[in-house]
């Protein structure tokens, strides 16, 4: 019996935009990823990254050499006015395993999940942002605390392009999405967000959605997720996509029988003990971290997650249509919200020079002091 480990899967890149953190991710994994070769249009910016990284271009599935295990699609799917799902069924047609970047229409999901079946191949849809890190932390935390109190609202704004990712994050935490429904869409004229209440898993939620972007560059929004699941012991929040998770417990004001919740003297006063803890506090690490960390190694560490996922689900043989209904269901409640939507609009942002924490970092106005005994 050999001890020796699997050999790396080999895998192909499809698409160099958003496929460079694919690139980035399994060049840094090489125990467990070997990138075979980048499939691309042959862009200038396709033809540098098969240079940089040391591996052959290729313009077409046929081109693929036959140890190929499995494909990264990052390339846009009709919704998008790319070829995605063409590319990812053409692949699976020859056995090979396919993660494909969201978002996919369900209709197109379903498809490849039958053709991932017919060939007896793994196929998977990654929605990204729940295999990043501060986001695992988040679904773990409110999975918990629903689990533990009653769940009475969920308020989230996120940017349109990443609203398919933030439906899953909500199915993960709830264990799917049903019952699930969406009023119509509030005015919107001359608002940057689009407001939507509904329910998620029977629970009241209000969302908000940026729904402009910028003509060829969806990187300007003005934030991706925020997350608030609440309940009446406190709510979890994911302020940023990219952390911090915060508790913040509920105030449960101490008061004896005729009412007084305060006594004059703080060193004889008892009631406000101090078992909750501060009114907020970090459910995971207090830091976030810097762009340059985001992009170099927090999102690749969530592909490499995903990848993981992939191929524990190629070595255990699991049937992918069963494997891919939460996929389908969060694919068709994103429908549902798209077209409530409707079509994006054209944002033209006006940043200015990038501002930093220390910027916004003033003198606090001085408090007037108040001497004892006055009114």
């Amino acid at each position: 019996m050999s001890d020796s480990p699997p050999r790396p899967m080999r895998v192909v890149v499809c698409g160099t935009r958003f496929g460079q953190v694919y690139l980035s991710a399994i060049a840094r994994a090489p125990q467990r990823y070997e990138l075979a070769g980048i499939l691309a249009r042959g862009s200038t910016r396709s033809v540098t990254l098969a240079k940089e990284y040391g591996v052959p271009l290729y313009s077409s599935v046929a081109d693929l050499p036959q140890d190929v295990d499995a494909a990264c699609v990052v390339v846009s799917t009709a919704v998008g006015g790319g070829p995605g799902v063409e590319l990812t069924k053409e692949l699976l047609g020859r056995g090979i395993h396919v993660l494909q970047e969201h978002p996919v229409h369900p209709a197109e999901l379903a498809d490849c999940l039958r053709t991932a079946r017919r060939a007896e191949a793994q196929y998977v849809v990654n929605t990204f942002y729940p295999h990043v890190e501060p986001v695992r932390q988040f679904i773990s935390a409110a999975r918990t605390l629903v689990r533990l109190r009653k769940p009475v609202f969920v308020d989230a704004i996120c940017a349109v392009q990443v609203c398919f990712d933030l439906i899953d994050i909500l199915a993960q935490v709830f264990d799917g999405l049903r019952p699930w429904s969406l009023s119509a869409v509030g005015d919107r004229a001359g608002r940057p967000l689009a407001s939507v209440d509904g329910q998620v898993a029977g629970v009241p939620l209000t969302l908000r959605v940026e729904n402009r972007m910028q003509a060829g560059d969806d990187s300007t929004s003005l934030l991706l997720h925020r997350i608030t699941v609440g309940t009446d012991a406190g709510n979890v929040m994911l302020a940023n996509t990219h952390g911090p998770v915060l508790w913040s417990p509920v105030l449960r004001a101490p008061a004896d029988p005729e009412g007084i919740f305060l006594s004059g003297s703080a060193d004889a006063d008892t009631r406000w003990s101090d078992v909750l803890g501060p009114t907020a506090d970090y459910v995971g690490a207090p830091q976030s971290p810097t762009w340059s960390g985001v992009v170099r190694e927090l999102w690749g560490d969530g592909v490499l997650t995903a990848l993981d996922d992939l191929r524990e689900r190629v070595d255990s043989g699991v049937d992918p249509l069963r494997g891919g209904q939460r996929h389908l269901a969060v694919a068709t409640a994103w429908k549902e919200l798209t077209e409530a939507l409707g079509y994006p609009e054209v944002a033209v942002p006006d940043p200015g020079d990038p501002l930093r924490v220390a910027d916004l970092r003033t003198e606090p106005v001085a408090v007037r002091p108040h001497p004892a005994g006055s009114p």
